[in-house]
């Protein structure tokens, strides 16, 4: 068990919010946490759960601010190393202390559903009965892995992925500080190979840094990093919409290869369908297209012609499917055979 600490050496720690208003994305939550502050409805425990660089432990720590808990008295364990028994029944045996500064003191767990089962009823007896001075908010990327008898005595928040446009708005704003210069493209490029994680968006973009020091353009970045100008999205819709099983199964490889992962992939996939579905019936907002999305991107979705509801309700189902795989990319395989024969 360690005491929280901070290193402010990479961009993400640099540039970590220090405060709600400045946390993207996840405006809901933090207007829920903050009523619980205002109103004096605290609760003893919160469950945060949500895919990783989503700003689960940065909330928390900044939870304990907003309750004027001091740091020492805040206490971070890393349930992924710290996962057994013995573990958390320190954790269990040390709750019984007084704070030393605060009137609270908080435990943030982090990867709480690596927790083995023994160790997982040793917090869930001492959620059952917690001392009053004692707070616990429980981080998770896997929340179907956690007891519902724990999710059951939490309040549960559930973060969600950030959006392109926020991701695009933070490389803007990082780079402008860092002095640096970035087209349009670049950040819109970067963003995406964030796949919805400030922490992932935050270190590509320290690389690039590495590499450019002043002025980050287009043609030059996607060349010094052997970037593909084809976008991997479109070139398998297109595949989709021409039943070409060649073609969709060489994208698929040509993106794990490159590192993807394969469920922000069907996300993105399925939110493009979505765009095309909509657009093609006048649906939908003009400016959220343009905001998310390249001319380029959206005029190759008005070319697929033979993209229909069914494509969406696939996508759709595999999504989900995705989310408990303990192997996304066989269930996208799979998907592919089902789906090209």
């Amino acid at each position: 068990m360690k005491k929280t600490s901070e290193n402010f050496q990479t961009l993400y720690r640099k540039y970590r919010p220090q405060k709600f208003s400045e946390i993207l994305g996840q405006e809901n939550i933090i207007s829920a946490l903050e009523n619980n502050i205002k109103k004096n409805e605290v609760s003893h425990a919160y469950l945060f759960s949500g895919s990783r660089g989503t700003g689960k432990t940065t909330t928390a720590r900044i939870f304990a601010s907003e309750l004027k808990i001091s740091p020492s008295d805040i206490y971070e364990i890393d349930a992924a190393s710290n996962r057994g028994i013995a573990e958390i029944r320190e954790v269990r045996d040390s709750v019984s202390t007084l704070p030393v500064e605060s009137e609270k003191k908080i435990y943030i767990i982090d990867e709480a559903h690596m927790l083995t089962k023994e160790a997982s009823n040793a917090i869930l007896k001492t959620l059952e009965e917690p001392p009053s001075h004692v707070l616990f908010i429980l981080a998770t990327t896997e929340k179907q892995r956690i007891l519902p008898t724990i999710l059951s005595r939490c309040q549960v928040f559930d973060f969600k992925k950030a959006e392109i446009k926020e991701l695009v708005f933070l490389i803007k704003n990082i780079s402008k500080k860092e002095n640096r210069e970035i087209d349009e493209k670049s950040a819109l490029l970067i963003a995406k190979k964030g796949a919805g994680s400030f922490r992932d968006t935050l270190s590509y973009l320290q690389t690039i840094f590495s590499v450019f020091h002043k002025k980050i353009e287009y043609e030059n970045f996607i060349k010094t990093f052997s970037i593909s100008q084809n976008n991997l999205e479109d070139d398998f819709l297109k595949a989709l919409n021409e039943e070409s099983k060649e073609n969709a199964f060489r994208i698929y490889e040509n993106f794990i290869t490159s590192g993807g992962r394969i469920g922000f992939f069907t996300e993105e996939l399925l939110k493009k369908i979505r765009v095309k579905l909509l657009k093609g019936n006048d649906f939908g907002d003009d400016f959220y297209y343009k905001l998310n999305y390249t001319t380029e991107e959206l005029q190759n979705l008005e070319s697929l012609k033979n993209i229909n509801s069914k494509h969406l309700k696939d996508f759709l189902e595999l999504s989900e499917s995705l989310k408990n795989s303990e192997n996304p990319n066989l269930y996208f395989e799979i998907f592919l055979y089902k789906t090209f024969g």
